[in-house]
């Protein structure tokens, strides 16, 4: 009874008042949903080493693509009395032995070296990502047949066969370049570069195509994969509707660290001069020029050999930081 009394005590008219209008509002919070794409981007920005690789790759870009249209010479203009020159203000990289101006030839060996990894790399990326979807999608003695098929090639030693493919495609393509007026466009840049795209496309498919399918292998458990199965979806639409759409990080990580590797085996083969046809400058070809002289003229070797290892060592840290900020689990 006491405890009733001291209720009732407590009780007063103002509790017994209308509520205010804004009372039952929402209270207003900031809470932005964040997607995917949006979170990684703000990973990859906190990533200080990714985003410097970035901004020297763009640098390279505008130095290999713009930088020759700016330049007073062309890549194979031979000027008369400058041969074998010192850098200097007029030619600051320096001249060869021919008169034409290095700086030029580097930004035109950067260019091809920057085509081939990014041709190379979408290449790569789609014929191994088909393969290793169908692969992993239909599993069983399909899968066996495609893995062992990949195991063949992985155990073959890749610069060897891009040597033999390469010696035995070239002289087909150069006649085909020559004969069809379609192709004649391809001549300066020669049966060697467009070979090296054939045999990318022949060989350095397999490493995407594993990973490909063990994405696949994952996904296909999950419960939409077995809900667009049971509403009638067919295995092709599946792969391009479903599928090769949730791989999309580890794709586009898996390419960013091939683009390096191309690079450097366009490198390789124009050092060995079966790369891209002369009169046309590759960073390899440049390098492998300049050796006879290199107690002479260094010069004529740093400045390729350092473009190279910058272009290759960017592309390397800017994809280890995208496939950080795509896949954060694999960081850790």
């Amino acid at each position: 009874m006491k405890n009733i009394l001291s209720i009732q005590n407590k009780i007063s008219p103002e509790d017994f008042a209308p509520l205010d209008e804004n009372y039952f509002k929402e209270e207003s919070l900031d809470t932005e949903e964040i997607g995917y794409w949006k979170a990684s981007w703000i990973r990859l920005k906190s990533n200080k080493i990714a985003i410097a690789a970035l901004v020297v790759i763009v640098i390279m870009f505008i130095f290999a693509f713009i930088g020759p249209i700016l330049s007073p010479y062309a890549y194979d203009q031979q000027v008369r009395g400058d041969e074998a020159l010192w850098p200097c203000l007029k030619h600051p990289f320096g001249t060869d032995r021919l008169g034409r101006d290095i700086l030029v030839r580097c930004m035109i060996g950067t260019r091809i070296s920057m085509v081939v990894g990014l041709v190379s790399a979408v290449i790569v990326m789609i014929v191994g990502s088909i393969y290793g979807a169908i692969s992993g999608l239909v599993g069983g003695k399909v899968d066996i047949v495609m893995m062992r098929i990949v195991d063949i090639i992985y155990s073959v030693p890749e610069v060897l066969l891009i040597v033999v493919i390469k010696m035995v495609i070239s002289e087909p393509l150069q006649s085909l370049i020559d004969t069809v007026p379609m192709f004649h466009g391809l001549q300066k840049i020669g049966s060697g570069l467009i070979a090296i795209f054939i045999v990318y496309g022949c060989l350095y498919w397999v490493g995407m195509a594993r990973i490909v399918r063990g994405q696949i292998l994952q996904l296909k458990t999950l419960d939409f994969v077995t809900a667009a199965e049971a509403l009638g979806c067919g295995k092709a639409t599946m792969i391009k509707e479903h599928l090769l759409p949730n791989c999309i990080g580890q794709l586009i990580a898996t390419v960013m660290l091939q683009i390096p590797s191309a690079i450097f085996t366009e490198a390789f083969l124009s050092y060995l001069g079966i790369g891209v046809s002369a009169p046309m400058a590759s960073l390899g070809s440049l390098t492998s020029e300049a050796l006879n002289g290199i107690t002479t003229y260094p010069y004529r070797v740093i400045f390729p050999a350092v473009l190279i290892s910058l272009i290759i060592l960017s592309f390397n840290l800017f994809g280890d930081g995208l496939r950080d900020a795509l896949d954060p689990k694999m960081k850790k």
